[in-house]
């Protein structure tokens, strides 16, 4: 099947699929959480394949049931009303953990400093930031909320992709991680998560951010913008340094659970925060 196709197949069937995911607000969003502890697992054994390429790395079991804890625990958080500073020591725990095994279990440590830090960034990566994705389900208005971060994510990340096929080919190759990207590419990106901001502030919901509600949508979307562009070249860093084309092959048209949610990834931390201090959304409690 051609790549297009595959990519047009997974746009116009995955994002109603999450979106679908995202409705249900039972047990908030328990379904969603679901699918986050799943990718934060999957991307965990993806990172920790990649890194032993090029060096030693802890038992993926270790990394994986560590990685998976902080978006569990946050979960909890959420569903009995606590306080998240749980799942910072959470990290801290996971951290010191990784610490200890490596004291306790080794008598030669050659590869230690290596081992260490890949486990600590593999836990942080595909554990602590996907919490950022689970924070949003205790916002008021949180269908909207979650809603809003994913279509800025794909539709940025498709626009550049449509905008890089059609206006890219005299323009690529500015950014060596990955020569494939155009300046045409980021400009559409850019040009999509705005359109998208603009029309679901004036067609689905209006008073949600208040009565500069436009201007605080742009913003947004050009901050998620420019995160997700971040993570998406950052992931090719880590591919190319590992020398892997791709992450995995469970998505068709994408590859892994990595080449999938590298940019929401990196955005989440920044549209929460952004959501939570600087736009003064309210949670609920």
């Amino acid at each position: 099947m051609p790549k297009v196709l595959q990519r047009l197949l997974v746009f116009f069937i995955g994002i109603p699929v999450v979106i679908a995911i995202i409705l249900p607000k039972f047990c908030y969003h328990l379904p969603l959480h679901l699918l986050i502890i799943s990718f934060s697992f999957l991307a965990s054994l993806e990172l920790s394949n990649m890194l032993s390429k090029k060096g030693k790395t802890f038992p993926k079991a270790i990394t994986t049931v560590l990685s998976i804890s902080l978006p569990v625990v946050t979960y909890l958080c959420i569903y009995f009303k606590l306080d998240y500073v749980l799942v910072e020591l959470t990290l801290a725990f996971d951290v010191l953990l990784i610490f200890a095994i490596e004291i306790f279990a080794n008598k030669e440590f050659s590869d230690s400093n290596t081992k260490i830090a890949n486990a600590i960034f593999t836990i942080v990566y595909s554990g602590f930031l996907p919490t950022f994705i689970s924070r949003l389900t205790r916002f008021n208005h949180s269908v909207e909320v979650i809603c809003l971060f994913v279509m800025l994510v794909f539709i940025s990340d498709s626009a550049a992709w449509f905008f890089g096929m059609l206006f890219g080919k005299n323009n690529r190759g500015i950014v060596a991680a990955s020569p494939n990207k155009s300046i045409a590419g980021f400009i559409g990106a850019f040009i999509g998560s705005i359109l998208i901001a603009v029309l679901l502030k004036f067609v689905f919901w209006k008073d949600i951010f208040g009565s500069n509600g436009l201007v605080r949508l742009i913003i947004l979307a050009i901050c998620v913008t420019i995160t997700s562009i971040i993570g998406d070249l950052a992931e090719s860093v880590f591919k190319r340094s590992s020398e892997c084309k791709d992450s995995g092959n469970i998505i068709l048209g994408r590859g892994g659970a990595l080449d999938s949610i590298d940019s929401i990834l990196a955005s989440a931390p920044f549209y929460y925060i952004i959501l939570k201090y600087i736009f003064d959304l309210t949670e609920k409690f």
